[in-house]
């Protein structure tokens, strides 16, 4: 079982931090402290539907055309919309598993292939089944994702909303996101640049957030009008010391609804069920945690 840990003065909105920060884990949830076991799983917070409809569309951009893996329950919609970002390896099967999980819930979610400038799943310019093990392979994985800026994802999540509003299995309302690894950053800057938008963002092991550069995402956080919650690996490489320590008082700062919690004995991409360093445990809490900000969230 996930151990979580309070310590200090716990505030509804924020996150107590201290040098033990990676070895323990706090949550924010309603003013509510909850425990992995409080809950079943998460796929038991709605009753599911069995049936699901899946399918891809493409979608015009300023840059080409961005093709974008879509589900959604077949009965009792609309739905909210859930968007779902991907991370470095790109579109696969292991992602649109995710992303039905997320719809049996209830909801209708998008995971777009934020590659496309570069190529269709398969077509990166680089073998996904030998990224772990071979530099070059995963020199071009970096090296393609890369090609993506805070920008560019802004403009095409333009093209994202745009659906959702022409979607009739989404509900209308407020929007949610959820973004893991290179997409931490993402998630944010479209919460911030889409304010009215997105009421509901999540990311789970997600990196630059906090950068020296003029577009990172902590500098826009204070336009962000929804709940965010952000989820780390407690040994996390691709997160530095300092960025996660700046963290509390950066979101503090920006004056935004807000939960950090770090799982404590995992590593970037825990959440995946096919990377080695997979567990389950600290994985099926970040379901719990991301489908109850949606629901706090997205189903007013």
């Amino acid at each position: 079982m996930l151990l979580v840990v309070l310590f200090s003065v716990f505030l509804i909105d924020g996150f107590c931090c201290s040098n033990m920060a990676r070895s323990l884990a706090t949550v924010a949830n309603g003013g509510r402290f909850v425990q992995s076991g409080d809950r079943a799983d998460a796929n038991k917070q709605h009753e599911m539907d069995k049936t699901m409809q899946d399918f891809e569309i493409e979608i015009k951009t300023a840059d080409g055309v961005m093709d974008v893996f879509v589900c959604h329950p077949d009965q009792n919609g609309p739905h909210p919309a859930v968007i779902l970002y991907m991370d470095a390896p790109g579109m696969r099967e292991e992602l649109r598993d995710m992303a039905r999980r997320i719809g049996t819930v209830g909801y209708t979610v998008l995971l777009p292939n934020m590659y496309y400038r570069t190529g269709r799943e398969g077509h990166y310019g680089y073998d996904l089944s030998r990224i772990r093990e071979d530099d070059g392979e995963r020199a071009r994985m970096f090296e393609v994702m890369n090609t993506l800026t805070n920008a560019r994802v802004v403009d095409d999540t333009k093209g994202l909303l745009d659906f959702i509003d022409d979607c009739a299995a989404a509900a209308p309302g407020p929007v949610g996101c959820v973004g893991y690894c290179m997409s931490g950053q993402f998630v944010m800057s479209v919460g911030a640049a889409y304010p009215d938008r997105f009421d509901a963002i999540a990311s789970y092991h997600g990196v630059k957030i906090i950068t020296d550069q003029p577009d990172s995402p902590h500098l826009v956080a204070n336009r962000i009008k929804g709940e965010v919650y952000l989820g780390f690996a407690s040994d996390d490489p691709h997160v530095p010391e300092e960025e996660l320590a700046a963290m509390p008082g950066a979101m503090q700062a920006a004056g935004i609804k807000h939960a950090i919690e770090i799982y404590p004995d995992t590593e970037h991409g825990f959440v995946f069920p096919q990377r080695p360093v997979y567990k389950k445990a600290a994985a099926e809490r970040h379901w719990e945690t991301m489908l109850a900000l949606f629901d706090r969230r997205l189903r007013k």
